[in-house]
Parts: structure tokens; C-alpha cells; sequence
């Protein structure tokens, strides 16, 4: 008899970070737990998104997740996941970004089941300004939290955001898959520059603050900038000594990651940026925004920099050009070692299920 129990992974925002951490947790998971990924299809989901994810996981295809015009009033999709539901009888369902987050709370309401909801990233928070939208989202996330569901965030500093809109929160850190980034890392050579290279990635927008790493640059004429990505604000990046490589395959930005001296997170906030992971186990120093996820990771001095304002990052830039602070990014790889990996998140993922089953 399979007393295994169930978990239920619901996850409609099926592309980027997230598709790389949900694929992921699934993965891990299948060695404990029996594993549903309900998902849908979106541009961002890679084509060979099956061959990511381990055989042993069941995928559920959400029809209703591609045609949402109002998500928190979608009969059919509600309708649609209480009938996934019902036919599995999970022991935990957890909700995987806003969308799937709002809707599942909304569905799963009053169910046995244990709900879980993580955010990866408040869109109050991600989306800046002061704004009604921004408002609105805020006061949704304050009336679904207050049921019986657990908020479970990436890191203390989003735990403690969590805190001000959910009842029940908990929090597991990221983690990268340590033996797949080695195995992508070998072999690779380092594009190098003879310029002091500072570089960030991923799509040019709002969240990521194209704006002030525009001024960073203009305040460090006599160093390179690199944005490896595109997107829509693209043509705030405006100072001369900037280059936009536009969308590159994994190989060739970890090659011009390697090659470069320092890597900027500058965003309004993060749940803990996969990126930032990734370039303290290659070793860069880290100079990031002074905000949630960031500064859950980065302890100023120690492994890295937090900065508030461009003229923050201009000044260690312009140290680092001076004596580079070896000892930092050193600090920086141990705590990938020691924290942020999978084979540390998988063990306190497994405690934390075990924890919540009823």
C-alpha cells in the first residue's frame, strides 16, 4: 500500500526564475513524496520544459490558466483546479506565484488539504512607485492571507514583508543546483575585456532599475558596463561607456560572466535573485540593491556590498578598481556552499512538508 503522501504544485507563472525553482523543488521532492505539477504554457516556458522536470513527477496541463482575463473571478478555472483536487486528494497544495496564488486561495478555501502560497516576489513590492495598482494588489494579498494558508517566502527579508499581509508564514532559502552549474561552468572560457568590466542581467525592466544603472555608469566613465538581456525600457540605458548584448545562450553569458570583475543586482527587490546566487559561487563581488532578497543574502562587507543610491555602487566600483576585495567574493562562494543550494533547501523543504501534513 502507497502511503507516500501527495503534494500538489500549482504553478501558472511557468517560465523563468520560476520555472527554474519550481522544476527544481519538484525534482527534489520526488524522492520523499508522490509529486503533481498542475502548470500551464506561457511564451517564457522552455520547449523542452519535460526533459527538465524528472519522470517521476505527474503533469496536469491547467487549461483555464491560458485564456484568464480576470483571474480572481475565472469560474472555470476554479472549477477546473477543485476538480484536480478532488481527483488526487493532496496532502499539501502549494501555490506558486501571484496568479496561481490568488485564484488557489480562492478555490482551496475551506478544503482539509494543507495550502501553501509563495509569492517569488510581492508585486507590491517588484513594481516600485506608489501606485492604485500597486495598493490593490496589496490589499488582495492582505484579504487572502488572512485564511488559514501558510505564506512560504524564499528568505527572512521577504518572510518579514510576508508578515504584514499573511497570518502563517515560514521561510526556506533558494538554493542552486550546485553539481548542474559546475558541469555548465566547465570548460567555459572567460570573455575578458582589458576594460574593468561591471555587468548585470535579465530583462530591462521597471523591477530591475534601468535608470540607476544608467547612472552608475556615467558616474564610472573609466569602467565597462554590460547588460546581457533586453527588454522594454532598453533605451533608458543611454551613457556611452553601456552595452546592451541583447538575449545570449546560457554558455555564452556565463562565458562573459566569468570574464567580468563585478556584477550589479540593482532591482527594487527580489525573493532571492537565482543570478546573484549564481555569480557568488563564480566568484564576482556582488554590489545589490539594499532591499528585500538582496539583503537577506548579502552581508555589507562580509560577501558583498548593499548600496542605496548610484553614488553607493560608484564608490566601490572605483575601490574595487583600486584593490579588488578578494576576501568578499571568497566569503560569498562558502555561503553557496554552506546555505544557498539545492541539497540544503531539498532537506528543509522535506522537514517543512512533513511539518504541515495533517
Amino acid at each position: 500500500m502507497n502511503m507516500r503522501k501527495k503534494i500538489l504544485m500549482v504553478c501558472e507563472a511557468f517560465g523563468g526564475g520560476v520555472f527554474a525553482y519550481v522544476s527544481q523543488l519538484c525534482n527534489d521532492m520526488c524522492d520523499e513524496f508522490d509529486v503533481y505539477l498542475a502548470y500551464a504554457i506561457r511564451p517564457q516556458t522552455p520547449k523542452n520544459y519535460k526533459e527538465a522536470l524528472d519522470e517521476r513527477v505527474h503533469l496536469i496541463e491547467v487549461k483555464n490558466f491560458g485564456h484568464l482575463k480576470n483571474p480572481f473571478v475565472d469560474i472555470r478555472l476554479i472549477k477546473e483546479l477543485r476538480q484536480i483536487e478532488r481527483e488526487l486528494n493532496p496532502d499539501v497544495i502549494h501555490l506558486h506565484s501571484s496568479i496561481a496564488g490568488g485564484i488557489g486561495r480562492i478555490a482551496f478555501k475551506g478544503k482539509v488539504n494543507t495550502v501553501v502560497y509563495t509569492p517569488h516576489g510581492y508585486a507590491f513590492v517588484l513594481m516600485g512607485k506608489d501606485s492604485l495598482k500597486i495598493r490593490m494588489y496589496k490589499w488582495l494579498e492582505k484579504i487572502l492571507g488572512k485564511g488559514n494558508s501558510i505564506t512560504l517566502t524564499c528568505c527572512e527579508s521577504e518572510d518579514k514583508v510576508a508578515k504584514t499581509v499573511s497570518k502563517r508564514t515560514a521561510y526556506v532559502e533558494t538554493g542552486v543546483n550546485l553539481e548542474d552549474l559546475s558541469n555548465s561552468l566547465d570548460g567555459i572560457q572567460p570573455i575578458r575585456s582589458e576594460k574593468f568590466t561591471v555587468y548585470t542581467l535579465g530583462r530591462i525592466c521597471q523591477q530591475k532599475q534601468p535608470e540607476l544603472f544608467n547612472r552608475i555608469a556615467e558616474l564610472v566613465p573609466e569602467a565597462r558596463f554590460v547588460w546581457i538581456g533586453d527588454g522594454e525600457l532598453a533605451n533608458r540605458l543611454t551613457a556611452s561607456n553601456i552595452e546592451i548584448t541583447g538575449w545570449k545562450p546560457r554558455k555564452e553569458a556565463l562565458a562573459m560572466a566569468k570574464g567580468a570583475d563585478i556584477y550589479v543586482l540593482c532591482s527594487l527587490g527580489e525573493a532571492i535573485a537565482m543570478s546573484l546566487i549564481e555569480n557568488m559561487f563564480i566568484k564576482k563581488l556582488c554590489l545589490v540593491s539594499n532591499v528585500m532578497g538582496n539583503k537577506s543574502v548579502i552581508v555589507d562587507g562580509i560577501n558583498g556590498y548593499l548600496c542605496d543610491k548610484a553614488e553607493d555602487y560608484a564608490a566601490r566600483i572605483k575601490q574595487a578598481m583600486l584593490s579588488f576585495p578578494t576576501k568578499l567574493s571568497q566569503k560569498a562562494y562558502e555561503d553557496v556552499l554552506n546555505i544557498y543550494n539545492t541539497h540544503e533547501m531539498k532537506k528543509k523543504y522535506v522537514d517543512f512538508y512533513n511539518s504541515v501534513c495533517k
